[in-house]
């Protein structure tokens, strides 16, 4: 039986009144007040978890709303309780030290029978560009990757990981951020025995300096 571990959930596309990287005002803060939404605290806990990669802690969520830890720490407990009450198809559980939602293990194999049948499918152009900058490329961190291709690439990576094609391979010494590499899947899918028998185009995408260089100021 899968645990809720083994599933979380994806980030659903941002709408248009999301909050999305460059929307802050000059000095980097949001101007906004987390009571002052109609879902108060509650709301903006959730909306923040719906678009994570990997757990948060509680400071980190105390820190970036503004508001007391402990108020953070009650509303996490009393969301994962409701949710267990309501039954949900979804949880929300504590990781270590961190929080994140994931897939209910309740509906492990309604999950696995989805992610599976998709694997069936045609991957698109942008999920073939982005496999082939990590293929060659790797290992490589998520913001280089979209540096390469211009373009967030955060649902195209989530894809290529439940198709098996790439996998987390560790985490960058400096930034800590999680690096990406392909699978022995992946060379099977292709037809090679190694990654030497990639095709030599490696030399045609931009060096490791100028990715740094790019990524960092799409941060800035």
């Amino acid at each position: 039986m899968t645990k809720d571990s083994e599933h979380p959930m994806p980030a659903t596309d941002a709408g248009p009144d999301a909050v999305v990287a460059g929307d802050q005002p000059e000095g980097g803060q949001l101007a906004f007040e987390v009571h002052a939404f109609p879902g108060g605290l509650r709301g903006a806990l959730e909306a923040v978890l719906m678009v994570v990669d990997e757990p948060v802690t509680v400071p980190s969520l105390a820190a970036a709303l503004e508001v007391p830890v402990g108020d953070v720490e009650a509303e996490l407990t009393t969301l994962e309780e409701e949710y267990a009450a309501g039954h949900r198809g979804f949880t929300l559980r504590r990781v270590g030290a961190g929080w994140r939602y994931y897939s209910r293990a309740d509906y492990a194999a309604v999950v696995e029978k989805f992610l599976l049948d998709g694997q069936q499918a045609r991957l698109t152009h942008a999920a073939l560009e982005t496999l082939a900058v990590i293929a060659y490329r790797q290992p490589v961190a998520r913001s280089r990757v979209s540096a390469v291709r211009g373009v967030n690439v955060d649902g195209v990576i989530r894809t290529l990981l439940s198709r098996g094609l790439i996998e987390e391979v560790g985490h960058d010494p400096e930034s800590t951020a999680i690096l990406y590499g392909t699978t022995s899947h992946f060379l099977e899918r292709m037809g090679m025995g190694s990654l030497n028998e990639l095709p030599p185009l490696a030399p045609y995408l931009p060096d490791a300096g100028l990715l740094d260089e790019i990524a960092e100021r799409g941060r800035s």
